[in-house]
């Protein structure tokens, strides 16, 4: 059986038209905006208890797709299958939650049988439909119009323009939602600690610097050769430099040993303040390690001291720290 193929000119125009029907359909949705929406945001902020996001079909993938964004952004949200809603899943809801249900049609069978159950229980309902005269449109307590003139797909059957603008509108209620909460990159990070937004949000310099014996440091008074055991016992290519009350006076790195062997150089005698780095680029305990990443970066340098408020060395961190971290 021979497979069809393509015309890469005809696959291309109508790629294209499904993005213009779309990306249309999603300004007109912009300029539909009004009060509707503004009462949604206040429903679901004075909700005490959780979003209950429900659906069927596409509109059911939506949907568990915008209680996961609601749950990652500070609205504690779940996904209820309305099929099996009416099969035991109810006793999922309590009188405090909100209900939002999407369904293009608004006449979806399996959430316009629950409405009255919903309604006994006296939980508020916000449904998102593409029809504002459908039955979910005049039972729910807030409406928001997710309509389309015309789907992408050129039959105008398959869900695609009205999916991707419930898509978008559950963005904008989510964004809106975490907006008047004030919700933070950390509260955000909190919400993401396994991956790699959390390992960025939350790790800190104090928590992949190197302390204690690990510490590459020798005193100002040191010797080239004392500095250079230091660095290679402590593997960092790079050694502190403090004064007598533990302060940072300088830096010596490979970079400065590079440079010091292109002039006429006695190992033996040469005194590590004369060839140390005066002045080095530090940075605090406290901070996020995204920010060492930042400034190693932005200054083309491979490694940073650490140090407190009166510029004592507490520490010191290389990019292969950063690396491990999964900072970078």
């Amino acid at each position: 059986m021979q497979l069809p193929h393509p015309q890469p000119e005809h696959a291309i125009a109508l790629a294209r038209q499904v993005l213009d029907i779309e990306a249309d359909a999603l300004r007109t949705l912009a300029g539909r905006l009004d009060h509707a929406f503004v009462d949604a945001v206040r429903l679901i902020l004075a909700c005490r208890g959780r979003v209950v996001v429900s659906g069927m079909g596409k509109s059911g993938h939506i949907g568990s797709k915008i209680a996961a964004t609601l749950a990652s952004t500070g609205t504690p949200a779940f996904f209820m299958h309305p099929g099996e809603a009416s099969h035991g899943d109810l006793g999922m809801i309590a009188h405090d939650d909100v209900v939002l249900a999407l369904s293009n049609s608004g006449e979806s069978a399996e959430l316009v049988s629950i409405v009255p159950l919903i309604k006994r229980r006296g939980v508020r309902l916000v449904a998102m439909t593409g029809n504002p005269v459908s039955t979910l449109a005049r039972e729910a307590d807030v409406h928001l119009d997710a309509g389309v003139a015309r789907e992408a797909c050129p039959l105008n059957l398959a869900p695609t323009a009205s999916t991707t603008t419930a898509l978008a509108l559950g963005d904008a209620l989510a964004v809106a939602l975490l907006d008047a909460r004030g919700f933070s990159a950390d509260d955000f990070a909190r919400t993401h600690p396994g991956g790699s937004l959390g390992r960025r949000l939350l790790v800190h310099v104090r928590d992949v610097m190197h302390t204690g014996d690990a510490l590459p440091c020798v005193d100002v008074e040191a010797s080239l050769k004392a500095a250079l055991f230091e660095m290679t016992q402590k593997g960092l290519g790079m050694t502190a430099v403090i004064d007598a009350s533990g302060r940072v006076a300088g830096l010596f790195t490979d970079g400065d040993l590079r440079r010091a062997l292109e002039h006429p150089l006695d190992l033996q005698q040469a005194k590590i303040a004369g060839l140390m780095t005066r002045n080095p680029k530090t940075i605090r305990a406290d901070e996020l390690a995204v920010a060492a990443v930042e400034k190693m970066e932005t200054l083309k340098i491979n490694g940073l001291l650490v140090v407190d408020a009166d510029n004592t060395l507490v520490g010191a961190l290389n990019m292969h720290d950063l690396l491990r971290a999964g900072v970078v």
